[in-house]
């Protein structure tokens, strides 16, 4: 599926058969539960960690649809019609399936967070953080960002639904409003439960910029997996009416946009705080040198800036689903790689030993196994696209204008 420029139209290539792919999410459960349980019993703090970065992984796309969702709602804009509703279930996986998987980490926490088992009357850094640094803190501060993700998700979602049944402007108001004060609320718990979930694994360091490091992460991560959903379902012609061939060149920009930012907030985070030159903060980055962790780092700088970089620079290529969307899955894994940077060197500080590296592979098997299938059973029960957007005719490239002057006509005509 190419193009030479936004606009044109060229024919699609036949539908994928899928027919074999039914099965693959309860396999992928049965091989990642099998690894998740024999890490449990082996090791349950090495099994915490891994589980924790594969529910990071799924949360970040998860949220980062919500962004989606919301920037479409407050911009009014048409081309991102199409992908609205699959992003809607994406969304929802923040309410109980991701609730659900939430559950381990905070039986595990105290084998996770380091400072559950500091007393803050001989730690500062734990003391300054009280009453959110115990371990009531931790289920109540976590249990506040899972409320307000079902409350909005919901409204979102609900509301969507019932635009599609009546198509009252109503709604569509009712949508922009909740997308308004849905936009705080995303920044406020994206941010937090950043600090929380993964930098307060080592609690000594600080940093400003954290929080919107991990925005970036979400973001790119979360339209490299819209990209990929969306070329299989215009492939099966599914989204054929609303996700004009310009729709991918639109979504790859994006892409291509929150590659350098990530990049470049990552680098900024590391360029201050190396230049400040405080032990208090200079530590997270020298415990990442030590071992593969440095190997690590380099393939990052390459694979998670550089290759993405040099080949969504060029215009067309952006809208060249054969070679966009093999980065999207290169995506996929160098997001996975990042969050181990970030996290796993809690544990292992002096590299992390290849011989586990089934435990997070199968923890993330499992969870995408089971994230799948409910999403897949959502987008199911429920019309592809919305059928009553106010923008839908934009997004099907039709001039509303002409369609009113097309049905004004015969009247007009009637009357002479």
């Amino acid at each position: 599926m190419t193009m030479s420029s936004p606009n044109e139209k060229t024919p699609l290539p036949p539908p994928l058969d899928l027919s074999g792919w039914r099965k693959l999410p309860t396999l992928l459960m049965i091989i990642g539960g099998i690894l998740s349980l024999i890490g449990l019993l082996k090791n349950p703090q090495e099994f915490g960690y891994s589980w924790l970065l594969a529910f990071v992984f799924f949360y970040t796309i998860a949220v980062g649809a919500v962004f989606l969702i919301l920037v479409h709602h407050l911009t009014d804009a048409g081309w991102s019609v199409g992908i609205r509703r699959f992003n809607e279930h994406l969304a929802s996986l923040l309410r109980w399936p991701l609730l659900v998987l939430f559950l381990p980490i905070v039986l595990l926490a105290p084998k996770i967070y380091s400072w559950l088992k500091i007393d803050p009357a001989t730690d500062n850094t734990v003391a300054a953080k009280l009453p959110v640094f115990t371990y009531p803190g931790f289920i109540i501060t976590s249990g506040i960002f899972f409320a307000i993700w079902w409350i909005l998700t919901s409204r979102l979602c609900s509301l969507s639904l019932q635009q599609d049944k009546t198509g009252a402007a109503s709604l569509t108001h009712k949508l922009r409003f909740n997308s308004g004060w849905g936009i705080v609320a995303f920044a406020l718990t994206l941010t937090f439960s950043g600090v929380l979930w993964v930098k307060a694994l080592q609690h000594e360091w600080f940093s400003a910029m954290y929080g919107v490091y991990f925005f970036a992460s979400s973001i790119w991560i979360t339209l490299a997996t819209v990209y990929i959903i969306a070329v299989v379902l215009q492939r099966q012609r599914i989204l054929t009416p609303v996700l004009q061939k310009n729709y991918f060149y639109f979504i790859g920009v994006l892409f291509f946009a929150f590659t350098v930012f990530q990049a470049y907030i990552e680098f900024a985070q590391y360029f201050v705080v190396w230049n400040a030159n405080m032990p208090t903060e200079t530590f997270y980055y020298l415990i990442r040198e030590n071992g593969n962790w440095w190997w690590l780092s380099l393939i990052l700088i390459v694979g998670h800036f550089l290759v993405p970089f040099f080949v969504l620079l060029p215009v067309s290529v952006k809208s060249n689903c054969k070679v966009i969307v093999p980065v999207c899955l290169w995506a996929w894994v160098m997001h996975a790689a990042d969050l181990g940077f970030n996290m796993l060197p809690a544990l292992h500080n002096n590299g992390y030993p290849l011989k586990w590296i089934w435990l997070p592979v199968g923890c993330l098997l499992f969870m995408g196994g089971f994230l799948s299938r409910i999403f897949v059973k959502k987008f199911n029960s429920h019309p592809p696209y919305p059928q009553r957007d106010p923008r839908l005719l934009e997004a099907m490239g039709v001039n509303a204008n002409v369609v009113a002057d097309l049905t004004e006509a015969p009247a007009a005509g009637g009357q002479r």
